[in-house]
């Protein structure tokens, strides 16, 4: 699947900003002040998304301020489907 340079997300509190770009492999880079606590989670997250999108070679980069697991799962597919041009809300 052909991957191309998409965001999503801002860096307000309790909010996390998604950067894909093309990549070999699955490369998830996270900033985080809770990433001493959660960073393993918040990154197999990331990358649990975007296998089940059907994404396998993207370089991730994400800005977490304090997102819950839902809002990790929207950013990363609206930055997917920006990156992808592929709509998973569409049948």
């Amino acid at each position: 699947m052909e991957i191309k340079n998409a965001v999503a997300g801002t860096l307000e509190s309790g909010d996390i900003m998604v950067q894909i770009a093309p990549g070999e492999g699955l490369q998830v880079e996270l900033q985080s002040s809770v990433s001493a606590q959660f960073g393993r989670q918040i990154k197999a997250l990331i990358a649990e998304t975007l296998t089940g999108l059907g994404i396998d070679n993207a370089y991730v980069k994400a800005t977490d301020k304090g997102a819950l697991d839902c809002t990790i799962r929207a950013r990363v597919t609206a930055a997917a489907v920006r990156a992808t041009g592929k709509d998973v809300w569409k049948d």
